[in-house]
């Protein structure tokens, strides 16, 4: 295989595996900067108008940035966090966290003022970042931060800067860079120094902090080359937290092992534009955004007339090549879905579009290096294979476990959870249940502390169940329960298109569909009812994650008087208001005249 870079020069797989073989992130950036210095790195937008910034602006930035923090009096070693939406900036911010030896604190910017606080003092961060934010988001965070940090603004200007005005921060990054000299010295790290601390998102209690170590991304780097062939040719395009280890490592890290450009999304509002400009050739993102993306094609082409239209030969290649570029996907070649389960009826429905979704599977805690499907080598239902090294096994109960040189080296000053989180061998406990078939592709089939018991004692597992009622495009958030039920309740939130349909007819729409999938069902399986929410689920609304994963002991908690109320009355598919609207009557009902 040849990789042809920016600069047009070619090299053999082999030959740029040993330019980059051992190296850190940081290192790569001082490889860029003196071999392809005027190749565009950065693309950030803003007011509508793209911005480019080439690998010698970038590192030009980063030295300078390095000069002031150490000027602030940051040492070696010492911890500072970054909370921003993804822009050129958090990149910068990073990378002179590398070069200066100092140790990167992510934070998600969807969390609340207590999470926010507890982190920045649990992990004892000298400085923070603030970046790209929206003015709700900062006004309710920015009393949590402890006095005395200093505040480092990333000086956005127009829509984006809503907060930046004085008094917010303490100073701009920009002005630092200004009046910085470039730093000099190429600082190469150890493969035991701490890189970053990641927190976890947590489905429950306080967040811990993953500790991963230089070894991480130096493993990482030559793997992704060798499995899909990153390149400089490919573009990316980003917009899922960088807080988070997926895109850390399928975004920012692999663009620096790989020479790849970034393209940041400017806003909620311009995503699909901006995603339309850059038709990025490797595109990552979520289950729950892959079921977007399919509402807004239906809502324009519904299903029937799709079907018809892929069924005429003569238009087939060019509907499909047609909704593939309005996508933003006419030129991807690695098309991945990550964070959480996706349903393999979501899977076939992009197929038959040629878009190829693999789905990935890792934890913070290995730096999500675990599994992955291939092209041309995707099993649904599956999450792939594993990738080289991750040091995968089952345990005799089939939990996952992991060891490898991705694996974090503790969580941050929390010796008795990261005893539970490991075996005596020093395997990682995922938490996952799992099946791996012959050719290697592992089917997660449930969590082992998901698992419940029904009225009779038998255990169900969500996640399967979750996949099979995932089919109903109208569904889009899904969280089954029911501990000590007769039978187990699911509670949905509808698509954006969803809610625009008649309740009695969506109502009957649920009750066909889950009344078609009992039967594939176990008897103590099978669905007793369905809670339908008013709301989507965010994370303001502590109810998922900042990846929009389902905190399931926050929804049973919110909706379990709905559940029982199901479970007491049979089967029925009823919206929480209903019921709280039949409670108020019945309360009303019973009090005297």
């Amino acid at each position: 295989m040849t990789i042809t870079r920016k600069d047009n020069h070619k090299e053999t797989l082999m030959e740029f595996k040993d330019i980059v073989r051992g190296k850190a992130p940081v290192e790569m950036l001082y490889h860029w900067e003196q071999t392809q210095a005027n190749s565009v790195y950065l693309r950030q937008p803003i007011s509508d108008q793209w911005y480019e910034y080439t690998w010698g602006e970038v590192a030009d930035r980063v030295r300078r940035l390095v000069t002031a923090l150490k000027g602030m009096g940051l040492k070696k070693g010492d911890k500072v966090a970054i909370i921003s939406k993804n822009c050129y900036e958090w990149i910068i911010a990073d990378l002179a966290l590398q070069m200066g030896g100092f140790v990167s604190v992510p934070l998600y910017f969807d969390q609340t003022p207590d999470s926010f606080r507890y982190i920045l003092e649990h992990s004892e961060s000298k400085a923070l970042f603030v970046g790209k934010l929206d003015k709700a988001v900062w006004s309710r965070l920015r009393t949590a931060v402890p006095e005395g940090m200093t505040r480092i603004g990333f000086g956005f200007y127009g829509e984006d800067a809503d907060f930046h005005k004085e008094g917010e921060v303490d100073v701009f990054m920009k002005d630092l860079i200004e009046k910085s000299a470039p730093f000099q010295e190429n600082p190469v790290p150890a493969d035991d120094d701490v890189w970053t601390i990641v927190y976890t998102s947590g489905t429950t209690g306080y967040p811990k902090g993953a500790v991963h170590c230089y070894r991480t991304p130096r493993h990482v780097a030559v793997r992704a080359l060798e499995v899909f062939g990153l390149n400089g040719q490919d573009k990316l395009f980003s917009f899922l937290p960088l807080a988070h280890v997926a895109e850390r490592l399928l975004v920012e890290t692999t663009s620096l092992y790989g020479g790849m450009v970034i393209s940041f999304a400017q806003s909620i509002d311009s995503f699909q534009r901006d995603l339309l400009s850059v038709q990025p050739t490797v595109f990552f993102s979520v289950p729950r955004l892959w079921k977007k993306f399919q509402g807004g094609i239906l809502e324009k082409v519904p299903q029937e007339k799709l079907d018809k239209l892929l069924r005429i030969p003569v238009l087939n290649w060019f509907i499909k090549r047609k909704l593939r570029k309005a996508l933003g996907l006419s030129r991807a070649r690695l098309v991945i879905s990550g964070a959480a389960p996706i349903s393999p009826a979501l899977l076939a429905w992009y197929k038959t579009l040629n878009i190829e979704i693999l789905e990935g599977y890792g934890m913070t805690e290995n730096f999500a290096y675990g599994f992955i499907g291939r092209p041309g080598r995707n099993k649904p239902g599956t999450v792939g294979q594993a990738m080289p090294d991750s040091g995968f096994k089952l345990s005799d109960e089939g939990e996952v476990l992991f060891k490898s040189p991705t694996l974090m080296m503790g969580y941050y000053k929390d010796e008795e959870k990261t005893r539970e989180a490991l075996t005596a061998d020093g395997y990682y406990r995922s938490g996952d249940l799992a099946e791996i078939d012959s050719e290697g592709y592992l089917k997660i089939t449930g969590r082992v502390k998901e698992i419940f018991k029904t009225e009779k004692g038998e255990y169900v597992a969500p996640a399967p169940v979750e996949a099979k009622l995932a089919a109903l495009k109208d569904l889009e958030q899904i969280c089954l329960g029911g501990a000590g039920f007769n039978q187990p309740i699911v509670v949905v939130t509808l698509s954006e298109q969803a809610q625009s349909v008649p309740r009695e007819e969506m109502r009957q729409r649920i009750a066909e569909h889950v009344k078609a999938t009992n039967p594939v069902l176990l008897n103590h399986e099978k669905v007793g009812g369905v809670v339908v929410s008013v709301g989507d689920w965010t994370p303001d609304g502590d109810l998922v994650t900042p990846t929009l994963k389902v905190k399931r002991n926050k929804v049973e908690e919110r909706f379990l008087p709905h559940m029982k109320h199901i479970a007491s009355q049979g089967f029925q598919v009823i919206w929480e208001d209903e019921i709280k609207a039949e409670a108020a009557a019945r309360q009303s009902a019973a009090v005297p005249a």
